[in-house]
């Protein structure tokens, strides 16, 4: 009897590539119809989207969402990040000029159009997952782009929310609403997917994503690991410095990868300082109870353990197995070496910072380049101190894209009132973290810029080889 083969079932459901394919079919077509919309346009556009998120009673529902779903920081945090952070990000960039001409160079007779990129892939961290896709989002629009957000699996409810409350404002506002788009279901492939078809992606989270969107094959502005290592000298304003220091490692249970993860003493302040922060709740943790906790943040030996990232510091105590006093706010551990074997030299995405000695400006710089070559390199440093001197023998010392001085790291280097520097969440860290920028990533990273050239009214002429290269040259070289 012969033997009939049955044809293999066909799949009604699209792969993943379809599904992606199909969003950003969405981007493009939403894209292409603002791609001559005028500046007006554009910041009605994200003004009207900035609102819808951080609007009075709206930015505390998201807040407390986003604790609820992330399990992550704290509700103050997220607040301030939502209702502070979004609208500094919007006025830091609404008076930009970023439609036609935004430069020109008349000593070189050049002009610059901006132009859009098309559709951005954007990933955004479980660990700011409330302010991160609004940044990003009004950067890419400002742009004239599109976006798609690619959140973390524990942040994809609040997500969600978020790019919808934006994508009514558009529409409400006559812009498509596909400008922003959600990945609804995120997954590891799905990301993937987004970022192979998209035109420039714009990667914050964790490393391995970020090493994902730099081998996409796509252009991608990722950024480094965070490991911010703060001085305070012998010149400081200890109570000032003591205050700015608790408030950047607590802030939003350390869920930033800017908080304070190593801080130097000269030693002529050490006990001062030690004792300033003691009063303001630091707990030194020392001996067995230093052991405990190593093990509580990295249970795997390596890696990080997520179940105590960001958390209050007497979950992460009682995690540990040792008991704290009741008004404990953040850990202090006491350390002398940098690397592998002293895993709190390293970044520790919790309430704990590594303490440290220096003789001097040199001796602190010496160690802050040692701490961030084991992690962190190129990312922040910072420094409490009134020796301009120090400052920037820092700065120059220091392999870093940014040095706070004065500030609280963690709602300093990415842009705050108190500051200059460019409001955003995505911090790049140029060759010293593996990013192609130093850049605090914002809108003009996101557009394509056309230089048009005129000829000079007075065309250059080379000078003479004895001014060019001078005689000093010319004869050593003979």
């Amino acid at each position: 009897m012969a033997t009939v083969e049955k044809t293999p079932e066909v799949s009604s459901q699209p792969t993943v590539a379809q599904e992606v394919a199909a969003l950003i079919a969405r981007s493009r077509k939403a894209q292409a119809q603002i791609e001559n919309a005028t500046q007006q346009q554009v910041d009605t556009w994200i003004r009207g989207m900035v609102y819808a998120v951080c609007r009075p009673g709206m930015d505390e529902e998201i807040a407390r969402e986003t604790i609820a779903e992330t399990q992550l920081g704290n509700y103050e945090g997220k607040l301030r990040k939502i209702s502070v952070k979004t609208r500094a990000a919007l006025m830091d960039i609404i008076d930009d000029k970023s439609v036609g001409i935004i430069e020109e160079l008349p000593e070189r007779n050049i002009v610059k159009i901006a132009k859009p990129v098309g559709v951005i892939g954007a990933l955004s961290p479980s660990t700011n997952p409330e302010a991160t896709p609004v940044i990003k989002a009004i950067s890419a629009v400002k742009g004239r782009n599109a976006i798609i957000v690619c959140p973390h699996p524990r942040a994809r409810l609040i997500n969600a929310k978020i790019c919808n409350l934006m994508r009514a404002a558009l529409v409400k506002l006559g812009a498509p609403a596909d400008l922003v788009i959600a990945i609804e279901d995120p997954s590891v492939e799905r990301t993937n997917e987004v970022m192979k078809q998209c035109d420039r992606i714009l990667a914050t989270g964790g490393s391995q994503m970020v090493k994902a969107a730099y081998s996409s094959g796509k252009p991608a502005l990722g950024v480094g690991a965070g490991n911010a290592v703060i001085t305070v000298d012998d010149t400081a304003d200890l109570n000032d410095a003591a205050d700015k220091i608790v408030l950047s490692k607590t802030l939003d249970n350390a869920a930033s990868c800017s908080s304070d993860n190593a801080v130097i003493l000269f030693d002529t302040v050490y006990d001062a300082m030690l004792e300033r922060l003691k009063a303001r709740g630091g707990f030194v943790v020392e001996g067995v109870n230093k052991a405990r906790l190593q093990r509580a943040i990295w249970e795997d030996g390596e890696q990080i353990n997520p179940r105590i990232v960001a958390q209050p510091v007497q979950f992460i105590a009682d995690y540990a197995g040792f008991e704290i006093p009741e008004y404990t706010a953040f850990f202090i551990v006491p350390e002398t070496g940098y690397g592998p074997d002293h895993k709190f030299s390293g970044e520790k995405m919790t309430v704990t910072m590594a303490l440290y000695r220096a003789r001097d400006i040199d001796e602190a710089i010496a160690l802050t380049n040692g701490i961030q070559a084991y992690q962190g390199q190129g990312h922040s440093c910072g420094i409490y101190s009134t020796s301009e001197a120090n400052i920037m023998k820092l700065a120059e010392g220091s392999k870093t894209s940014r040095v706070m001085v004065n500030q609280p790291q963690a709602p300093s280097n990415s842009g705050n009132l108190w500051n200059g520097m460019r409001q955003t969440f995505s911090l790049g860290c140029g060759s010293w973290g593996g990013n192609g920028t130093n850049n605090n990533i914002t809108w003009r990273d996101l557009i394509n810029e056309t230089w048009v050239s005129k000829p000079l009214a007075t065309p250059k002429t080379l000078p003479s080889d004895e001014e060019l290269f001078g005689m000093d040259i010319i004869e050593a070289i003979g």
